[in-house]
């Protein structure tokens, strides 16, 4: 592969790789980025947590089911300015420990702080003097909330553009490492979801119930507290992997910008949009669409699973608990296959071609969130006893959809980012700030828009549904079916 001017990595007697300044390219050890690619599974397990147990835990506290998509509008915001800021400030950065290293390290303990806040919110405004309302619990917790999301957008820019430093314009070995990238996302989402579906962990850890945190609390707070531990486990196995070599000045990071492409930074985006080809165009709104079929879903799933199969209510009623546990062991098996499906995807892109997977991806993902309309008619319809419990049928219904998912989740994580990054890398554009902006209209929209049709999900999973059916069909019929084109096999 071709290093950047300056940088060579070379090997040290523990397996960790060092940069040093000389220009004689040299490839990274596969297990070098195996390594440092596992801080992924430390910040999905607390991503995993967020998406899982969040949303019904902000309506315990009180939030109305409408407002709870607008606390999620920090993810969009944070991405568009947080991420090209992060990743700015670390293609620049003079560090004697390296430009990529140091914002990894602050952006996990950042996460921690904000778990911590999270977890601890009813705590803290029982020390405030909450009552009955969880005024004060709800203002800790929603900090909390935007912390964490600021915190993991700083954090995934400055670890996936390590993996590029550490792979340079070789596009195979960068797709490996994506990959890699995304296994330990799969494995930090199993981990994680297993967490949040696990009903007991106050008797594993009983300090963290108490007069002002339940038994619902006291479980998120206990996960949240093994969630601190693995992300300081996994950011130590990263961090120690590679020894970054500093840059000393500006003049160096300019001249090394000419051959190692960088994400713009947000300001710079607009003025480059005018230079993207029609194919990126064609790219970024397919991009778009499958996210607006996503985002009701990420926000509204463990709450769909509690509110429309279990048939319960936010406000301490155990159906809808045992619902949302419920959905975090969907979540889990849904992991479980994104995983199986990252460790095959290139495979199935030298096949049939990035943009005819991705197509039929977003189909599989328009009958899934098709199916959980149908499912919840049938829910609404079912006789569920005088126990409460939904038929089995039901439930493993669910289950699978949720499972389902988890192959089109794994092409969305990887192939557009692969089409985009292979066409505008000379430009030094990143996409992830325009795609934002379509979060946050989904955001705004989806809360209100439930409430309008008279509460529940089923309004924002139509949505879902719709915008996934246009995604495919346009991805099928317009992308060209790109395949790699290196077939060197990689050497470990």
């Amino acid at each position: 592969m071709t290093v950047p001017e300056g940088q060579q990595q070379r090997h040290r007697p523990r397996g960790g790789a060092a940069v040093t300044p000389v220009e004689t390219p040299t490839r990274v050890p596969l297990r070098v980025l195996l390594r440092v690619a596992s801080v992924a599974c430390g910040i999905q397990f607390g991503w995993a947590l967020q998406l899982s147990l969040l949303t019904p835990y902000v309506q315990e506290l009180g939030i109305p089911h409408a407002w709870s998509s607008i606390i999620w509008l920090c993810g969009p915001l944070s991405g568009f300015f947080v991420q090209p800021l992060a990743g700015h400030m670390s293609d620049r950065s003079t560090s004697k420990y390296g430009r990529r290293r140091p914002f990894i390290v602050i952006g996990c303990a950042s996460i921690i702080v904000s778990v911590l806040l999270i977890g601890f919110a009813a705590d803290i405004g029982g020390l405030l003097g909450d009552g009955e309302k969880k005024t004060r619990a709800i203002v800790v917790f929603v900090i909390g909330f935007w912390f964490l999301d600021m915190a993991n957008n700083a954090t995934q820019g400055p670890c996936r553009a390590l993996l590029a430093d550490l792979t340079g314009n070789d596009h195979r070995r960068t797709r490996v490492a994506n990959a890699y990238f995304s296994l330990f996302m799969a494995i930090g989402n199993v981990l994680g979801y297993a967490t949040g579906a696990y009903s007991g962990w106050f008797k594993v850890l009983p300090f963290t119930l108490n007069s002002s945190c339940d038994i619902n609390c006291a479980n998120l707070k206990s996960a949240f507290l093994i969630d601190v531990i693995f992300i300081i486990c996994t950011t130590y196995i990263s961090v120690t992997a590679i020894h970054e070599q500093p840059i000393s000045s500006i003049h160096d990071v300019n001249s090394e910008a000419s051959s190692h492409p960088q994400e713009a930074f947000f300001w710079e985006m607009f003025g480059t949009f005018k230079y993207l080809p029609n194919p990126v165009w064609l790219i970024l709104f397919v991009t778009s669409l499958t996210w607006i079929g996503w985002f009701p879903f990420i926000l509204f799933d463990t709450d769909w699973m509690g509110r429309e199969i279990y048939g319960g209510d936010p406000t301490g009623d155990q159906k809808y608990s045992d619902g949302v546990r419920m959905g975090s062991f969907g979540l889990m098996m849904n992991s479980v296959i994104l995983g199986i499906t990252s460790v095959l995807m290139e495979s199935l892109c030298r096949r049939w071609g990035s943009g005819f997977i991705w197509g039929i991806s977003n189909i599989i993902m328009f009958l899934c969130f098709l199916a959980m309309l149908v499912l919840s008619f049938v829910a609404s319809k079912a006789d569920y006893g005088s126990d409460g419990v939904p038929p089995n049928g039901i439930v493993i219904a669910a289950l699978v959809i949720f499972a389902i998912l988890g192959m089109p989740l794994a092409v969305t994580y990887s192939v557009p980012y692969a089409l985009v990054s292979s066409r505008i890398e000379s430009l030094g554009l990143g996409q992830g700030g325009f795609l934002n902006y379509f979060k946050v209209l989904v955001s705004l929209g989806s809360g209100p828009w439930d409430q309008l049709f008279g509460g529940g999900n089923s309004p924002a999973f139509a949505i879902a549904a719709v915008a996934s059916f246009a995604s495919g069909l346009v991805a099928i019929l317009a992308i060209p079916r790109s395949r790699p084109s290196d077939k060197s096999k990689i050497r470990h």
